[in-house]
């Protein structure tokens, strides 16, 4: 019997223990086991949250620098627009003053010309009236000088 009793009393020891640890040391147990796990499951969900927030925020980044790169030749290609703009009208301007210089300078060489043909109509005509006055001193008398003199007034008058 003394085995029966030492047997029983060992199971009365065993369920006591495993009570025990059913009722104080295994939920602690498995409460931290419960918390690692879901601390790991939530590092590995931020993980994942983040790899896809960096997946999309490199996306965006692409977008931005290709947008940026767009509106950079954009500009380019504005500014050189603007630049060939510019020449042309440089070219215009610079056409146009051309003209205008050299119909300025026709009109001073047309003026030039008038006033030389002037001045040589009016060096023939002295240079005529010299002659003549030579000419008619010697062949035409005093009388006749006046006469011709008269003549002139009349028409002239």
């Amino acid at each position: 019997m003394n085995i029966n009793a030492t047997l029983f009393g060992q199971m009365v020891t065993f369920a006591l223990l495993v009570w025990f640890t059913m009722k104080y040391v295994w939920p602690p147990l498995l409460q931290a086991l419960e918390e690692r796990k879901k601390k790991i499951a939530e590092g590995l969900a931020a993980a994942e949250k983040g790899k896809h927030e960096m997946e999309l925020a490199e996306k965006r980044a692409t977008a931005a620098l290709k947008e940026a790169k767009d509106q950079a030749a954009e500009i380019v290609n504005q500014a050189q627009k603007r630049a060939n703009a510019l020449v042309d009208e440089s070219k215009e301007a610079a056409k146009i003053e051309g003209e205008r210089i050299l119909a300025n300078a026709r009109s001073e060489i047309d003026r030039e010309l008038e006033n030389a043909k002037e001045e040589l109509r009016k060096q023939v005509s002295a240079l005529a009236i010299s002659a003549a006055e030579k000419i008619l001193q010697r062949e035409v008398d005093q009388k006749k000088h006046k006469e011709i003199l008269a003549g002139l007034g009349k028409q002239l008058g």
